[in-house]
């Protein structure tokens, strides 16, 4: 990519990220989101930052925002069996690449939470340690991410009850961990995962 085009205002930038990989159920899931170069630096204004610093109801209000700003994006996951079969590096990178792979234009450049680059993909990336702290467009696909995987668990709590999955998300927490040994694994738990 020459100097020229990365200095273009206009030019198209994908931020991705992902989230779930540490839970213990559920998917990993990745965001894509699309916007001009120009348009980047305005995301912190309407209060994106990393999905972890800001209350559910604050993401859910940024998603929407962030959505209706966006030039393209793409919500996509790699399930419970995928993680166990590829495991969870490999499975949160087929999630990233089937977002971008689904947006509905081609970026110039994937700005890519973390230190993989997303495999069998053109597109030019630059993989960002820490990207959902310092880069806008990364945060904004981390609460994309968040807000999708927060509703499927939610909905996915009142078939499987027993789990307090309203309230850890998937996370081994204690009460969460307990109600493995009472109930053993349902089929959306990572059984690659230390669940006991």
């Amino acid at each position: 990519m020459s100097a020229q085009l990365f200095s273009d205002s206009q030019i198209l930038i994908a931020g991705v990220d992902e989230v779930g990989r540490g839970c213990l159920f559920g998917p990993v899931v990745a965001a894509a989101v699309v916007f001009e170069k120009a348009a980047i630096s305005k995301l912190p204004e309407i209060g994106v930052k990393d999905s972890k610093q800001l209350s559910a109801k604050r993401r859910e209000i940024l998603a929407t925002e962030i959505k209706n700003r966006a030039i393209s994006y793409y919500i996509s996951y790699a399930s419970a069996r995928e993680i166990d079969r590829l495991n969870i590096l490999n499975a949160s990178l087929l999630a990233m690449q089937r977002s971008v792979t689904k947006l509905s234009v081609t970026p110039e450049l994937c700005l890519v939470d973390g230190n993989k680059k997303i495999p069998n993909i053109t597109i030019p990336q630059e993989t960002i340690i820490g990207g959902d702290r310092t880069s806008p467009i990364i945060a904004a696909a981390s609460i994309l991410a968040k807000v999708w995987r927060d509703k499927l668990i939610i909905r996915l709590a009142t078939k499987y009850p027993h789990y307090d999955l309203e309230n850890n998300k998937g996370y081994g927490t204690k009460k969460h961990r307990l109600a493995l040994q009472e109930y053993a694994p349902c089929f959306h738990h990572r059984h690659s995962f230390k669940l006991r």
